[in-house]
């Protein structure tokens, strides 16, 4: 059921395409697209993995922070309260005036089956109201069996200049009238005292931050997640602050927020935080959600992990610190106590030496087979410290003990770095499975080693710099 947003009734009030609208009656976990499609007949937005990888699904949600591009598919309904949602037939004008990105796709032959089209405008629309040119970036989270990318590019690339159309610019004005509802069956909290007495009151309760995993329980696995928080209203759990020689992170920081806070301070850090996912994940999901999924292919805590990140857990009044390693037990199983759950993480402002590496079948949207990342410090030639860890190699994000002992105290050679490679084979048994062979993840992660040595050195070693 739907209804102007002018009330105080319960329901989930937000905008679509410039019409505020409240919903009532649905279950906290109904999907964005599944609404769309089956009770507005917005089908426009089309359902095409339903995991979050194709794009086909993309919206434009807009709050008083601007306008992000979103996967509908894993976007439950309560996360959209206070917010504006534009689908594709929303990128057009009210009076069905072309978008420059659409007239750009036509002009530029950027559309055949046209099943894909509609998320690559909208994302695309989104980047042009940003004025963010980085195209591959911005759309490699929208697949394509049947165009190519070249005639999108070439579209994307023809719009840059044209002005941002007058009706892409309201939604923000229009948030001031959606009124605070109340949503039943999902707890909003706005504050993280709120949660913590919530969720040490609802121990097995489901934290929902950007759903970008969760939506997945809902989405594929069919399940009943109840009772649910919501995790996207509380603001101070988005901070990120500087204290003194360290960074404090809040868990509800997005990887898109935690890239731009991360590069200048650690440049290989956020290149990889560049491939994780695709634009439109990384505008939900959070690192606090992905440290407490304890995924053991998950990219930010090996790179966390090599910055000897501290991290902190809440439950209830009750606070405590612990470095992030230690939170790891085995696979999926976190130490961490019921009804507590993770506030922050800190990392130090400076480690010059941090690299960062990504091994996965695509080089962008994909999962590692390997993550790698390497903190070694070395003084007159000899290695004083190293920190070295690892996603995809064990059940957890997990250091390379045996190796950096052989690292420690030795000399800063090729020489060390072969004994260190070797001595790799004591720390790790990791699994065949589809995305790699056992053999060719120790092989790679060892070789990571080499590469570490000789990025060190000023060697180009990406495959985004080396020629033929």
């Amino acid at each position: 059921m739907t209804g102007p947003a002018d009330g105080p009734e319960s329901g989930i009030a937000f905008l679509l395409n410039g019409a505020p609208v409240r919903v009532t009656g649905e279950s906290p976990t109904r999907t964005l697209l599944d609404w769309l499609r089956e009770t507005r007949g917005l089908c426009g937005t089309k359902e095409g993995c339903n995991e979050g990888d194709c794009g086909a699904c993309t919206v434009m949600v807009t709050d008083q922070d601007g306008s992000k591009a979103l996967n509908a598919c894993i976007l439950f309904l309560p996360q959209l309260q206070g917010k504006a949602v534009r689908t594709v037939e929303g990128i057009a004008g009210p009076q069905g005036q072309a978008h420059p990105v659409q007239s750009a796709m036509v002009a530029h032959h950027g559309s055949q089956c046209g099943f894909c089209t509609p998320g690559f405008v909208v994302s695309m629309a989104v980047a042009h109201a940003n004025g963010d040119r980085a195209h591959d970036d911005v759309l490699a989270g929208n697949l394509c069996r049947c165009t190519g990318y070249a005639p999108i590019i070439r579209a994307a690339e023809a719009a840059v200049e044209a002005p941002v159309p007058e009706w892409m610019t309201a939604d923000r004005a229009g948030l001031a009238q959606l009124a605070a509802t109340e949503v039943p069956g999902a707890f909003r909290p706005t504050t993280s005292e709120e949660l913590a007495e919530w969720y040490l009151a609802n121990p097995d309760a489901v934290l929902v931050a950007g759903a970008t995993d969760v939506g997945l329980w809902v989405t594929k696995q069919l399940r009943d997640l109840t009772p649910v928080a919501f995790l996207n209203g509380i603001a101070d759990l988005r901070r990120i602050e500087r204290q003194g020689d360290t960074l404090r992170i809040g868990a509800g920081v997005t990887i898109t927020d935690l890239r731009a806070a991360v590069q200048d301070l650690h440049p290989s850090f956020a290149e990889m935080l560049r491939r994780y996912a695709s634009t439109q994940v990384r505008n939900a999901a959070t690192i606090g959600g992905n440290i407490a999924n304890g995924s053991p292919i998950g990219d930010g805590p090996p790179a966390l992990i090599a910055l000897d990140a501290t991290l902190h857990l809440r439950r209830g009044n009750d606070r405590r610190e612990m470095p992030l390693e230690q939170f790891f037990i085995e696979y999926r199983k976190q130490n961490r106590l019921p009804g507590e759950f993770v506030e922050a993480v800190s990392i130090p402002v400076t480690a010059p030496a941090l690299r960062c590496y990504k091994l996965s079948k695509r080089f962008d949207q994909d999962i590692s087979a390997v993550c790698g990342c390497f903190n070694v410090t070395i003084a007159d030639g000899r290695v004083t410290d190293a920190r070295i860890a690892f996603g995809g190699m064990a059940g957890i994000p997990k250091r390379a003990s045996h190796a950096e002992a052989a690292l420690q105290g030795h000399e800063w050679t090729e020489a060390t770095i072969t004994r260190a490679m070797q001595a790799m084979a004591q720390d790790f048994a990791p699994l065949t499975d589809m995305r790699a062979s056992s053999a060719y993840r120790m092989k790679t992660a060892q070789n990571m080693m080499r590469r570490y040595f000789h990025d060190l050195a000023g060697v180009p070693v990406s495959v985004l710099e080396v020629e033929a």
